[in-house]
């Protein structure tokens, strides 16, 4: 690779000293005079009717200026996923969950709006409710929304090769069964938004933490009855998404319709709880992996069906339960494959996208799996993984592309720098490794809205502006966009600015999910950065009496190649270009889309659905208490191939919190919802890893130069939380000899294990 300037540095993120001296402002940090605060009225059964709602209290007391129900909005659906529309911003005649929205008041005051939602009354009139999946989907079981004729929302059935002919050639046949429970994204900035609207030109302006703001502004034009050219949404700094942020909620719905029918601004905030109650969580999961593999462990055949409890709407369940099944195919070539995967509505809070979206549950199954296979057939679990690794170039069953990956590789330097066959087995008893590889997508190209635009601009000072759609929710986006354009156009970081997540002022953009942000966006800002250096070169290569393709630039500086003496700093070189009569700011476009067929769809097309896939192996030491049964995670290994790192630091901070949420979907956190009611709603009682059980924590890059990201880069978000909690499992089998195939594995669990162990000795 080319030496760099910019790109490939370890810069600190643009906006850090802002947020670390909190100057950053938040979508509650925002407040308008006259500003009017929200609060919604929640379902407190989980299946039920409507009988009526009386706001008659809630009218008169003093100090409320609006109260709504869902019969006094449009009757429009929404959803993230268009054919899978199925929610109304308020519950109309059913509530399918406890905390499904069902009215909202507005008053001068926080403490008056939750008085207010208090003396609301509705009268429910109940029916059966169903709480798993796979009673959901027996015969008789209540039918949870009444259009459909069964609670499976969405499925699909792939099958890639010839899976009989290849079991029937296998040495060996297992079959196993998984279960990845629910867990909570629990960002420490709960939702909001803030809407305000102008009486002049009928303008809705909405300021709310989205990951994804052109889609929120669909969804509100849809539902609110407005035109999409009449709504403007803004992306404030917001404190993490990891995903729940890519929905529209009822308060983003009801900030605008208050606002609008009041002509004031209307802020609503969520609590704690309904963050965890109402918003959106990791789907539960069953798996069934039946797997046939040679003596030397080679898969040749696999079956995985897989049951998905997505609550009471879709959210993504089309999206979801296909990338489920389409990215299990990597990291491992796998020839003969069938997956069966459904989606299935239950009366509990609703599962959507988070970090991973479907595949770490798949990805716990399989790797679980591998680990049990090689025990088994008496193959080493490290080896397995390289024997049946992808790689780069080879062709593929459903059709990607891979055109760089360092998974072997991965796997190779992983096992070495936990010393895995120094401690593989070795270790005193309570104490283990284990490892587990993943691969990821950069962005899925599944639909023609995912392409990204930038506008850069070059002042006669030498000010670089840029403005991109791309949403920044705290992995560092807007910090990678500004490290390409500073690279392209020869500038350090500190002059170049950039605007983002503005649907009035900035270029189209799909927003942040699926992992595509750097290469999308980045590419985008790339082709910008070029439009502009373009025009400054042929200028510049004028007055140096080169060609354009002969100059290079760095550090404010323009010159020929080969030659430093010959060239001018980018200040003479702006003052020349201006007293030439050309018009500044020079300003450059650049748009981009994923390299595929558009319209296309993974549940009826095979193809290359990403622009390029990373890989990655995790590896863990545990050990643990044989008394209280806890688990500690001493060591944590990622070696990552995410192409050219464009801010290695950056790259780092991902591993990093994907160790720490894998240790937590591992062993603490399970969002506990009894008969519909969430048990453990809070920071106080749902169950985090802490900076006190943080392990020692190591990185590494396999450097591979992708050909279609920017730079070189792929994708170094999602994917990094695949493998952490199978790795961790696979440890706790080596220490204790005892295989968990259900999340988490906690202390009780643990105990209850080794005490079965000690009985039947």
């Amino acid at each position: 690779m080319k030496v760099l300037n910019t790109v490939g540095q370890r810069v600190p993120m643009h906006d850090a000293a802002t947020k670390v001296t909190g100057q950053a402002q938040f979508t509650d940090d925002l407040a308008l005079p006259g500003m009017l605060y929200g609060k919604l009225v929640r379902s407190t059964i989980p299946h039920g009717r409507i009988v009526s709602i009386d706001v008659s209290r809630a009218k008169a007391l003093p100090g409320v200026k609006g109260v709504i129900t869902g019969k006094d909005i449009p009757d429009r659906v929404y959803g993230i996923v268009p054919k899978a529309k199925d929610e109304h911003a308020l519950a109309r005649d059913k509530v399918h969950y406890i905390g499904d929205a069902v009215a909202a008041v507005v008053a001068v005051d926080k403490e008056i709006a939750e008085e207010a939602a208090r003396l609301v009354h509705v009268e429910y009139e109940p029916i059966p409710a169903v709480f798993d999946p796979l009673d959901a989907i027996k015969e008789g079981a209540p039918l949870i929304h009444d259009n459909l004729k069964t609670n499976i929302s969405a499925s699909i059935h792939k099958e890639f090769g010839d899976v009989e002919k290849g079991f029937a050639a296998s040495d060996y046949v297992f079959e196993d069964t998984f279960f990845s429970q629910a867990v909570n994204h629990a960002p420490i900035e709960p939702h909001a938004a803030l809407a305000a609207y102008d009486l002049q030109n009928g303008d809705l302006t909405i300021w709310s933490c989205t990951q994804i703001p052109y889609f929120l502004k669909r969804n509100l034009a849809t539902t609110l009855l407005v035109p999409e050219n009449k709504i403007r949404v803004i992306k404030p700094k917001v404190g993490g998404g990891f995903g729940q942020k890519i929905d529209m909620y009822a308060k983003d719905f009801c900030a605008c319709w208050f606002a609008k029918e009041l002509g004031r601004p209307v802020k609503f905030l969520y609590e704690r709880e309904e963050v965890f109650q109402s918003t959106r969580q990791r789907h539960p999961m069953y798996l069934t992996v039946k797997t046939g593999v040679n003596k030397a462990g080679k898969i040749l055949a696999q079956k995985i069906t897989a049951y998905a409890d997505g609550g009471a709407y879709n959210s993504t369940a089309p999206l979801m339960i296909t990338l489920s099944c389409f990215f299990i195919m990597i990291p491992y070539r796998i020839e003969n494959l069938i997956y069966e995967g459904y989606h299935v509505y239950t009366n509990k809070p609703v599962g959507g996208a988070m970090r991973g979206h479907g595949i770490p549950q798949a990805r716990f199954a399989i790797e679980r799996q591998i680990d049990l296979i090689a025990k088994r057939i008496g193959v080493d679990a490290a080896e397995m993984r390289v024997i049946n690794a992808i790689r780069a170039g080879m062709p593929h069953p459903a059709g990607f592309i891979i055109n760089t990956c360092g998974f072997a590789d991965s796997v190779t330097e992983a096992a070495k720098a936990i010393g895995w066959k120094e401690k593989r087995g070795k270790l005193p008893f309570g104490r283990g490794v284990g490892l587990a590889g993943a691969s990821f997508p950069s962005g899925v190209a599944n639909m023609a809205h995912l392409a990204s635009g930038a506008v850069v601009q070059l002042s006669r000072e030498g000010r670089v502006s840029i403005l991109s759609g791309a949403a920044d929710i705290g992995q560092g986006a807007e910090t990678v966009i500004c490290q390409i354009v500073a690279e392209q156009i020869g500038v350090p970081m500190e002059d170049v600015h950039i605007t983002a997540a503005d649907t009035g002022t900035c270029p189209l953009d799909a927003g942040t999910f699926g992992s595509g942000v750097t290469v999308r966006a980045g590419n985008a800002a790339l082709l910008a950065a070029n439009d502009v250096r373009d025009q400054l070169f042929s200028f510049v290569a004028d007055r140096l009496k080169c060609k354009p393709d002969d100059l290079m630039t760095a550090n404010r500086r323009i010159w020929v190649k080969g030659n430093p003496d010959a060239g001018m700093s980018l200040s003479d070189a702006l003052f020349e270009y201006q007293y030439s009569n050309r018009p500044l700011p020079i300003v450059g476009r650049g748009g981009w889309i994923p390299p595929a067929e558009q319209p296309t769809s993974l549940l009826t097309k095979n193809g290359n659905f990403s622009p390029n896939y990373s890989f990655m192996t995790q590896a863990a030491e545990v050990e643990v208490d044989l008394e209280l049964g806890k688990v500690k995670v001493v060591k944590m290994v990622t070696v990552h191939d995410c192409g050219q790192p464009i801010n290695p630091m950056l790259v780092e901070g991902q591993l990093e919190g994907s160790i720490m949420g894998g240790m937590g979907q591992a062993l603490y956190e399970d969002s506990t919802c009894i008969e519909g009611q969430q048990y453990n709603p809070s920071f106080l009682d749902y169950g985090f890893p802490t900076v006190m059980e943080m392990p020692e924590m190591g990185a590494l890059h396999i450097d591979t130069d992708d050909p279609v990201g920017p730079f070189g880069a792929k994708e170094a978000g999602e994917g990094t939380q695949l493998a952490p909690a199978p790795a961790i499992v696979n440890a706790i089998a080596d220490a204790i000899g005892v295989e968990f195939n259900r999340l988490p594995v906690t202390p009780q669990v643990v105990l209850e294990a080794l005490k079965k162990n000690a009985d039947k000795s």
